[in-house]
């Protein structure tokens, strides 16, 4: 992410830097008062934090509420905001490959705060429906009962699908490995991961 924004700020000329900071659950209430006193003008909120942040927060906007997902905070007229722009990210990132998911079936990997914006994003696209797998079950209920229209599935299972989409960790390290055999899936699949570090996971 640094070489990422640092490389658009510097492109548009922005007083600014993007730097990378791990965090747990106790360091939050900390940052968020950082952004208050405006030591830090912007946050980026990555897994696992995307939901844990949001009792923290003084306002959600409309996609963040309805996600119960944030990845952006900042700072406007003295309230911490909350946003959402992993479901623009992930509708746009379908636009500049031309691929409509009207209608078609998708299967979810993962449970975690990008896969309810990805959810939401593919509801307002018109699939006809979505079939969501995490290997901690309980989290992919838990989804559920934000989007009760969702079918889930156990883990290793498959579904028969049009798009696949790795909304889990999986591939951040060399050796992860998702366990499906994708010799049985058929061809004409679209394969979208989430993941973009390592370029080729």
């Amino acid at each position: 992410s640094p070489k990422l924004h640092n490389y658009w700020i510097k492109e548009n000329n922005i007083n600014a830097v993007y730097d990378k900071k791990q965090l747990n659950e106790n360091d939050i209430k900390g940052i968020m008062s950082k952004v208050k006193d405006g030591k830090i003008d912007g946050i980026n909120v990555t897994v696992p934090f995307k939901r844990s942040v949001i009792p923290f927060l003084d306002q959600l906007t409309p996609l963040a509420k309805e996600a119960q997902s944030v990845n952006t905070i900042f700072k406007k007229s003295n309230k911490i905001i909350g946003d959402n722009t992993d479901i623009g990210g992930f509708e746009q990132g379908l636009k500049h490959i031309n691929y409509s998911v009207k209608n078609k079936k998708v299967f979810i990997l993962g449970a975690g705060g990008v896969a309810s914006s990805i959810i939401l994003a593919l509801k307002r696209s018109g699939v006809s429906n979505i079939a969501l797998t995490n290997r901690t079950k309980v989290k992919a209920e838990n989804i559920k009962k934000i989007h009760p229209e969702l079918k889930i599935v156990d883990w290793g299972q498959s579904v028969e699908f049009d798009i696949i989409i790795n909304a889990t960790s999986l591939g951040l390290r060399k050796e992860d490995k998702i366990e499906l055999d994708f010799r049985k899936v058929g061809t004409e699949k679209l394969f979208y991961d989430v993941i973009y570090n390592p370029v080729k996971t």
